[in-house]
């Protein structure tokens, strides 16, 4: 009895082993049924795409599945932590992807777990033995391969591409300086438009203007200065400030643009170690006329700024006026032009690049502040317009055309905090100021009241009235009476209107001016004409609204 019982004990554990082993046609596809296989091999791709590592572990090589796995849970596990730091410190996060450090073994990180992740959906396709499958279904498998491959490896390879652009992007524009703290609660940038190139030592800014931010709040103002301002002030503490005490006022040539060609030829040796004196003096003089403290500044090659634009898909703005593509200048002493090359239509449109940087240089047939109002319009239809989504489809366009930015004092690594604040402005209302029609005389530029300046400025950026209060004692009528102002006919501020506070918004309900006074249409052959006639007045009048503008 006890014999005969003996061989079927020791041959039943082997059959234990063995049935269950051989029966699994995940792990021993060999001789399963055509469905199954067919839904093994799907199982097996879809296990790859979502839990990288698992169709190794149930399949393949556990050892491998295992290792697999253990990145897969980290990588989950550092998601997750930078999803409660996009919650919770915002600024944090952006700074960890953009520090140089860090970006770089991101990169790194990304690229080797796009290349694991491939050889890991390799690995499959061999465990799905694509020849036990049916001849049709073959294809069907391989294609869902490759697309899952494409959709988790290529997207981690483009990841690290697109990152490792922008480390690049960020090192060109930012500097490695220290980091600025806020000025009575804002961040106040100096934004200078130039011509780069291989002269650009002591070049003239072609525009100035302030972009201030609330630390907290990301509520934006601007403040435009023109190029023309005389008398500027010199912050205190600014080494210029003891050549010139009393402003820069070295006469009429003593404009406040000229300030970066003479620091830069002459003085240079008032500021040793700044890498760009002339730009650092201008901020410096910007500083000390506003009465606030700049902080920091941002030269724009305009070439870079039309590219930039471009890389955008252009931007959409309501003109108020024609604008004139200027031809050669043909008599320098009264500012006048031959044949324009083309013209700006009056009304809603888009603009591309070349047509942007027209649109806010040109200022034949008005005066600079008509200029300065289109500049203005620019400027916030980019921070407008340049939204996340346009980001993401043209990152790359974008990152390319910043680094024609010349340079910049900013701290690349503080750009966490500033990209922060700028997604917070998104959707605000946006104030402007000018030192300068509509909000000052046309006059006003050269013979300058600093206090009056310091008051517009105040109220511009400081709280906001309580209703009742009293306002800060500046009215309408500081400028000069009428509708138009003394010089190119730049349209005033609505009677009524607070002046230097209004939000961009509220300039969008004006009429674009598209017929003459009699009703005729305005068109590209009627304005030629007149030039061709020598009647350079007609068209003053007929283009005299062309500093009205708003973004779309």
């Amino acid at each position: 009895m006890t014999n005969s019982y003996a061989p079927s004990r020791q041959q039943e554990p082997r059959n234990r082993t063995a049935a269950p082993s051989l029966s699994d046609p995940v792990r021993h596809p060999s001789g399963a049924a055509a469905p199954v296989l067919t839904k093994r091999a799907f199982l097996l791709v879809l296990m790859t795409l979502l839990v990288p590592g698992s169709a190794q572990i149930v399949a393949g090589n556990r050892r491998l599945g295992r290792t697999a796995l253990r990145v897969t849970l980290t990588v989950w596990s550092l998601a997750i932590l930078a999803a409660v730091l996009l919650v919770v410190s915002r600024p944090t996060l952006i700074n960890m992807i953009t520090g140089p450090v860090t970006s770089l073994l991101l990169v790194i990180g990304l690229a080797a777990l796009a290349i694991g992740w491939a050889a890991l959906f390799l690995n499959t396709l061999r465990l799905i033995r694509p020849v036990l499958l049916t001849p049709r279904v073959r294809p069907a498998v391989v294609v869902a391969l490759v697309l899952a491959m494409v959709l988790s490896s290529g997207s981690l390879g483009y990841a690290a591409y697109l990152l490792n652009v922008s480390r690049d992007a960020i090192g060109n524009i930012f500097s490695n300086g220290p980091t600025i703290e806020p000025s009575e609660g804002r961040y106040n940038f100096l934004m200078m438009g130039g011509d780069a190139g291989a002269d650009r030592t002591g070049r003239r800014p072609d525009s100035l203007s302030v972009i201030s931010v609330d630390a907290k709040t990301g509520k934006t103002a601007i403040i435009s200065v023109p190029r023309n301002l005389q008398n500027a002030q010199f912050s205190e503490g600014s080494p210029m400030r003891k050549l010139y005490p009393d402003g820069y006022n070295c006469g009429d040539e003593c404009l406040i643009n000229a300030i970066n060609t003479e620091v830069t030829n002459e003085h240079q040796d008032l500021y040793p170690g700044v890498a760009d004196p002339g730009a650092q003096a201008t901020m410096e003089a910007v500083s000390g006329t506003l009465g606030i403290k700049v902080q920091a500044y941002v030269l724009v090659d305009m070439e870079g700024f039309s590219k930039l634009i471009d890389a955008m898909g252009g931007i959409r703005i309501k003109a108020g006026g024609w604008v004139p593509l200027s031809g050669p200048t043909v008599d320098e002493a009264n500012g006048i032009h031959g044949m324009p090359i083309g013209w700006i239509r009056a009304g809603e449109q888009t603009l591309d690049g070349y047509h942007a940087l027209w649109y806010g240089r040109s200022r034949e047939f008005v005066d600079d502040y008509a200029r300065i109002q289109r500049q203005q319009c620019v400027q916030q239809a980019m921070l407008k317009q340049l939204d996340p989504a346009t980001l993401l489809a043209k990152f790359e366009d974008i990152a390319k055309a910043g680094t024609k930015v010349v340079e910049s004092n900013v701290s690349a690594g503080q750009l966490g905090s500033f990209v922060d604040l700028a997604m917070k402005a998104k959707g605000q209302e946006m104030s402007r100021l000018t030192i300068g029609p509509p909000d000052f005389d046309a006059s006003f530029s050269t013979t300058p009241d600093f206090d009056k300046i310091h008051q517009k400025v105040d109220a511009l950026l400081g709280p906001a009235p309580a209703a009742g209060a009293a306002d800060d004692g500046i009215r309408p009528q500081d400028a000069a009476p009428g509708p138009l102002s003394a010089a190119g006919g730049v349209p005033r501020t609505p009677p009524g209107t607070q002046h230097g506070t209004q939000p961009a918004e509220s300039t969008a309900d004006f009429t674009p001016v598209t017929t003459t006074p009699d009703g005729e249409p305005i068109t590209v052959e009627m304005l030629n004409q007149f030039k061709r006639n020598g009647d350079e007045q007609s068209i003053r009048d007929l283009v005299a609204t062309n500093g009205q503008c708003a973004p779309l």
